[in-house]
């Protein structure tokens, strides 16, 4: 029961002593998905919602199945390359991660009669698509360090320990307080309090380093169709799936330039954490696109929200040297720190709007507008491992959610231009809000802005039973983050810390090719 209390401390949960991926930050990183799909759509910004003809659609609008005239086999293979620069009391640190991933595949099945019988018929046409399409990339690697003379790590240790002092000297391992004490990270005064053997007036070295590795993925079935060259209406049954793995270190050195006391030997702190976090969900999405005339669409969908059934795994492990004595608290050494958590996660809802210009003979240019509601988010917790109930913990995380996030609006705009009878150009433009509140932004020390821009461009090859298309989409983004916080609420050391925070910038390179035959 005790492993859970860090759930009504949410701004513990978002620094790198959280408990678990059951936090306000982690339900975002799972429901912010964006469909990375085709080639063709990464160039023209993937701004789906009424251009349609392409296997990606049925993730955005599934009604653009109605455009096809012909059955198609898609696969798209893509190169992700990610780039972070982070700002931390002074210094800067680079780092990067490169990936390879499959970013779509796909199979639609279309039914276009000729001559008469297309005449005749209502339903002009009528498709079944199967297959997957990408909808997150986890991948990347960030780290930051520097000096820091007003706080410390150790600091979130003594504070959990004072917490809940019980637990702290007890055998249960599942606790900061506990891992401090058991590691001599902290002693214990006559008056019953736990103290951090890092003096309060010490500088120390500072350096976290973050490592993420996984993806999201929707298998889809779809069926969609062509009514009277004038509406098209189809229907999606999601089926997403997630893994994501993340291993933090944090490590803290004695920098020893102050001529500070340290009474108590202190020479370095070594703090790490294994996440293994899994997930399969459902979901719907239904949508139509009226055609106005030979020149203009307009389209409009709306995805349910997921609902994901989730496992966490999570391993920490603390080493401490002081007084060249090592101590290290962890799971292979005999003490039980694995947790494994079973819960649900229930996404927001989503709604696109979305219009189509088609110049005959050029190309045409398409935009989108998306609404989330990530205020909507909703975890559920099932009985812990005693059969306690952890209703009181779910409502107030929920809450807590409700508070930080808000709805956002996206902006995609994109377009393609015939350059010749069988090649194509295309570009695109993207813009995704944040969807902090300004309660989120202040009290969050993670991710305070989900602000993103995409910059995307390609190009295709198109015959009458195969095309060959390249697309590269880059991103842009800035996090902020603190590496650890010590808001446990009245506790008079954790209150009085100082803790700087580091900006990262992102730079994400990622690079499609999709090959298809129509047939």
């Amino acid at each position: 029961m005790r492993s859970f209390k860090p759930l009504l401390l949410p701004a513990l949960l978002l620094g790198f002593f959280a408990a678990s991926a059951q936090d306000v930050a982690s339900a975002y990183n799972i429901a912010n998905s964006t469909v990375q799909g085709s080639a063709r759509s990464m160039g023209f910004g993937n701004a789906l919602g009424s251009v349609g003809g392409d296997f990606s659609s049925v993730s955005v609008n599934p009604a653009g199945l109605g455009i096809y005239r012909t059955s198609e086999l898609t696969f798209t293979p893509s190169l992700r390359i990610n780039a972070t620069n982070s700002q931390y009391t002074g210094n800067t640190t680079p780092d990067n991660n490169t990936r390879f991933n499959i970013n779509s595949f796909g199979l639609i099945f279309t039914n276009a009669p000729r001559g008469k019988r297309y005449d005749e018929r209502n339903w002009k046409t009528v498709s079944f698509a199967l297959g997957m399409n990408r909808t997150a990339d986890f991948n990347r690697n960030y780290s930051y360090s520097g000096k820091n003379v007003t706080s410390s790590g150790s600091q979130v240790f003594e504070a959990d320990a004072n917490y809940d002092k019980v637990s702290a000297g007890s055998s249960d391992g599942g606790t900061l307080g506990f891992m401090g004490y058991q590691s001599y990270l902290l002693n214990l005064d006559a008056n019953g309090n736990y103290y951090s053997i890092v003096h309060p007036n010490s500088s120390v070295n500072q350096m976290r380093s973050v490592q993420e590795r996984g993806g999201a993925s929707e298998y889809t079935i779809s069926l969609g169709g062509n009514y009277k060259e004038r509406l098209m209406l189809g229907m999606t049954i999601g089926m997403p799936t997630f893994n994501y793995v993340r291993d933090i270190s944090y490590t803290e050195t004695l920098a020893g330039d102050n001529n500070a006391p340290n009474p108590y030997g202190f020479t370095s702190l070594k703090y790490s954490q294994h996440s293994d976090i899994t997930g399969d969900g459902i979901n719907a999405k239904i949508g139509a696109i009226y055609k106005v005339n030979d020149m203009f669409r307009i389209g409009a969908s709306f995805h349910t929200p997921t609902y994901y059934s989730i496992t966490d795994l999570y391993n920490p492990m603390l080493t401490t040297v002081h007084n060249d004595t090592v101590a290290t608290i962890s799971e292979d050494n005999g003490y039980t720190l694995a947790s494994r958590f079973n819960y649900t996660l229930t996404t927001p809802w989503k709604s696109i709007l979305s219009a189509t210009m088609i110049i005959d003979k050029v190309g045409f240019i398409t935009a989108d507008f998306e609404y989330v509601g990530y205020n909507s988010m909703r975890y559920q917790y099932s009985a812990d491992a005693y059969g306690y109930s952890l209703q009181a913990e779910q409502d107030a995380m929920n809450q807590e959610i409700k508070k930080t996030y808000k709805g956002t609006s996206n902006f995609r705009l994109g377009g393609e231009a015939r350059l010749a009878k069988y090649f194509m150009a295309r570009a695109g433009f993207g813009y995704y809000g944040n969807a902090y509140t300004a309660y989120g932004q202040s009290t969050a020390n993670s991710y305070y802005n989900t602000e993103r821009i995409d910059l995307s461009a390609g190009v295709g090859f198109r015959f009458d039973h195969f095309f060959a298309d390249l697309g590269y989409v880059h991103s842009m983004y800035q996090g902020y983050e603190q590496p650890y916080s010590v808001d446990y609420g009245g506790i008079t050391s954790a209150s009085a810390a100082v803790i700087p925070g580091a900006k990262i910038n992102y730079g994400i390179n990622n690079i499609a090719l999709t090959l298809g035959v129509k047939f």
